[in-house]
């Protein structure tokens, strides 16, 4: 019976676990993360972003208008931009 009861137990926790750790990665930055990834955007051109969000492990910054007009949503990670994907 135990070994039954484990059998159904662990399917069920690593589908939990995955649930919980997929949704933690979404989420606003605090001040601290807000002012660190401001200040990657301002030293590579940008002057105004719209949202700033933590997912799959680096920030996403929709709407990131560049010096230059363009508007770009932009990936950072590690204190530098790693992705610029230009808006339409």
């Amino acid at each position: 019976m135990q070994k039954l009861m484990l059998a159904l137990a662990v399917p069920a926790l690593a589908t939990a676990a995955l649930a919980s750790s997929a949704s933690a990665g979404d989420r606003p930055p605090n001040p601290a993360e807000r002012a660190r990834v401001e200040a990657v955007l301002s030293a590579n051109g940008f002057v105004s972003w719209r949202k700033i969000e933590r997912d799959d492990g680096k920030w996403e910054v929709d709407d990131a208008r560049h010096a230059n007009g363009r508007v770009y949503d932009v990936d950072i990670r590690g204190g530098r931009i790693v992705k610029r994907e230009l808006e339409d």
